[in-house]
């Protein structure tokens, strides 16, 4: 496991997904979406298993984890940023982007040359901290190729 600190007390964590308090920010992320995303959430829920994830970041302040988010291989140099969340009383202190460099960096570390995530366009906080973070709109891959509430973006690393 490698730990970092960073600023205003909020460390960095690299773990898995098999990590307790991962799991618990991702049933809260699940709980959220499942209201944001309304009749879409079921289209959206496979493609967001958190099963077997290698490369899981997460931000905690003390032991309370105040912010994940995950990398998953999606095809030769490029890694797919998942499961991105803070929760509401921790969000608008730069958390989100303290994890998302940290993921950045690890891809980094790892050789892979591109990261894209997708978001929804019913979630304008990610799409403001995606472009806060040099993150520029591609098209749609993959599931989200015929998606209209779906942007996806890349960043070259």
């Amino acid at each position: 496991m490698y730990v970092e600190e960073v600023p205003d007390m909020v460390t960095t964590i690299r773990t898995d997904s098999s990590n307790t308090r991962f799991q618990e920010l991702v049933t809260a992320l699940d709980a959220e979406m499942a209201v944001r995303d309304g009749e879409d959430h079921a289209f959206y829920a496979p493609f967001n298993k958190t099963d077997n994830m290698k490369f899981v970041v997460l931000a905690c302040k003390g032991e309370e984890a105040v912010g994940c988010g995950a990398l998953r291989e999606h095809s030769g140099k490029v890694m797919e940023v998942k499961r991105m969340f803070v929760p509401l009383q921790h969000r608008g202190k730069g958390i989100a982007s303290v994890v998302l460099l940290e993921l950045e960096k690890w891809a980094r570390e790892m050789h892979y040359e591109q990261c894209i995530l997708e978001t929804g366009a019913n979630l304008p906080e990610a799409i403001q901290l995606n472009t806060k973070n040099k993150y520029v709109v591609i098209p749609n891959y993959g599931p989200y190729a015929n998606k209209a509430n779906s942007i996806c973006f890349g960043k070259q690393l």
